[in-house]
């Protein structure tokens, strides 16, 4: 295999969460707050290079708690409209060949402009920020606060599945996936909807209750 000096390229180890648990489109609530707190006594050790999150308030909170617990002030978060909460893609019926419930396709058409019309620009964008091998000789280690959709699409990307797969791929409040992206080679999924970090009564709030393990 290729070395990565020869390349040119390093690895990057992405850390995907949801934000913590909140009210609406509101900032977090108390249950919230103490999720992202778990989640940076989670994170704590590890070296992190950059913390992007969503422009709403809780994303932003999340990532602000997280980054509190570490034991340096850099990395500072920052806002990225591509980790926002949008539809990433919407898929026409011919395109899903096993075919999705009705109310499936009632619960898309319904969902709000604001997330549907941007969501294919800042879905595109997103890719192009937070997944691959990175330039130079160094690995990143990046965290991405995000929302549900986004992980879903990112977590499809690595998998090389169809757009249309983001649907069906939930992720609880303050949970943890990690992709890790090689110079060469397939990316690697190595967790998903990790809530190991979370003690029993925060974990899978904002999660189908029917799909709970």
């Amino acid at each position: 295999m290729t070395s990565t000096a020869a390349t040119g390229m390093a690895s990057r180890t992405l850390y995907l969460a949801r934000h913590g648990d909140a009210p609406g489109e509101g900032g977090l609530s108390a249950q919230g707050r103490r999720q992202a707190a778990f989640l940076g006594e989670r994170l704590r050790g590890v070296p992190l290079s950059a913390i992007h999150h969503g422009p709403q308030a809780r994303a932003r909170e999340t990532a602000e708690i997280v980054a509190a617990q570490r034991d340096d002030e850099e990395p500072v978060p920052r806002a990225c409209d591509s980790a926002g909460d949008y539809v990433p893609y919407l898929p026409e019926r011919r395109e899903v060949a096993s075919g999705l419930p009705e109310a499936t396709w009632e619960w898309l058409l319904q969902l709000p402009e604001r997330e549907r019309l941007p969501g294919p620009e800042l879905a595109r964008d997103a890719l192009r920020r937070f997944t691959g091998a990175v330039p130079g000789g160094v690995a990143r280690h990046e965290l991405v606060v995000t929302h549900n959709f986004v992980i879903g699409w990112l977590v499809r990307e690595a998998l090389d599945a169809p757009d249309w797969r983001w649907i069906g791929l939930h992720h609880a409040n303050a949970a943890l996936s990690i992709i890790h992206y090689a110079p060469e080679g397939p990316s690697s999924l190595i967790v998903y909807n990790d809530i190991r970090h979370l003690p029993e009564e925060l974990r899978w709030t904002g999660f189908p209750p029917g799909l709970r393990v």
